[in-house]
């Protein structure tokens, strides 16, 4: 025996729309509102944020939005000329690499590393210094909300209205700060976590920094030059900080075909030199400038 259920006679308009909405969500079905990444077979990406009344067009054909809303992720989907595309949702990767940008952006393979290093987490107060197209910010957020903010610093009022537009078109607008100003006086926060400087002079500003931080935490920096380091460093051995650190991170890609495994001919070389450092008040801090034989941990428990 079976038991009919007319949706339209036994819920109102509004519960009906809602309950199709958790049933999308549910079922990881895409919705409207949502940001869509489309795959072409030649692996062309494309990031959509799907509204009714809105098509998808390229020159492999058309798709109206109304024919993706409903798709469960994972699916593929046709344009009117008959060619087919992935449908899936993209990662903090693909909104980073896609964002609109007018200046080089941080590869994902440094911002990982970043966020890592400067130990960015949930609740964190940060403090960024050249926001350039808010890709990092973007992905800083990510991290902190929803409890925490990032304060980010930008001089140029080209790249103020860029970022402010980034950073609301990804859902990012509450839990980042845009200040627009020179840092040379300081920052008006004070004990943040961690403070990351994207600039051509960071040595410039490394009292600014340390005003701003929680003893013990996390100073960054990319520069994309090695004379660049020297100068930092040669700051640096100055300073209050210790625990320094200077590197650099490559990564290769490998063809996916099994008879003919083998490295790709492209990979994403040097990007930029990265420093890390940390906030010290100790007298002696120059016996904790850097750790020249290397890092070890020792995870043996003394025995009781």
């Amino acid at each position: 025996m079976y038991l009919r259920f007319n949706l339209s006679r036994n819920f109102s308009p509004p519960l009906l729309f809602f309950y199709w909405v958790n049933k999308m969500v549910s079922e990881n079905r895409v919705k409207e509102g949502d940001t869509v990444l489309l795959i072409s077979p030649r692996g062309k990406r494309y990031l959509i944020k799907v509204v009714k009344n809105k098509k998808f067009e390229t020159d492999k054909g058309v798709i109206s939005h109304e024919e993706i809303i409903g798709m469960k992720y994972g699916d593929e989907i046709f344009s009117n000329n008959n060619q087919p595309f992935l449908i899936l949702q993209p990662s903090i990767y693909d909104i980073i690499q896609s964002t609109k940008r007018i200046t080089q952006i941080i590869y994902p393979k440094d911002a990982c590393y970043i966020v890592m290093k400067l130990n960015i987490s949930s609740g964190k107060k940060i403090i960024e210094a050249g926001t350039g197209s808010g890709a990092l910010t973007i992905f800083f957020a990510n991290f902190v909300k929803p409890d925490g903010k990032i304060f980010t610093y930008e001089i140029r009022d080209d790249m103020i209205k860029y970022a402010k537009g980034n950073i609301k078109t990804h859902g990012m607008s509450e839990f980042v700060e845009l200040k627009q100003r020179d840092i040379a006086n300081g920052f008006d926060e004070k004990d943040v976590d961690a403070v990351f400087y994207d600039l051509k002079n960071p040595w410039d500003y490394i009292n600014q920094a340390y005003e701003s931080l929680k003893p013990g935490c996390y100073l960054g920096c990319l520069v994309p030059t090695a004379n660049q380091v020297i100068k930092l460093l040669k700051v640096l051995e100055d300073s209050q900080f210790g625990d320094i650190e200077v590197e650099e991170l490559l990564v290769r890609k490998y063809r996916t075909i099994a008879d003919r495994f083998r490295p790709d001919e492209k990979m994403i070389g040097h990007t930029g030199y990265l420093l890390f450092a940390r906030k010290l008040i100790c007298k002696s801090n120059k016996l904790w400038y850097s750790f020249l034989t290397g890092r070890s941990w020792k995870n043996k428990t003394e025995k009781e």
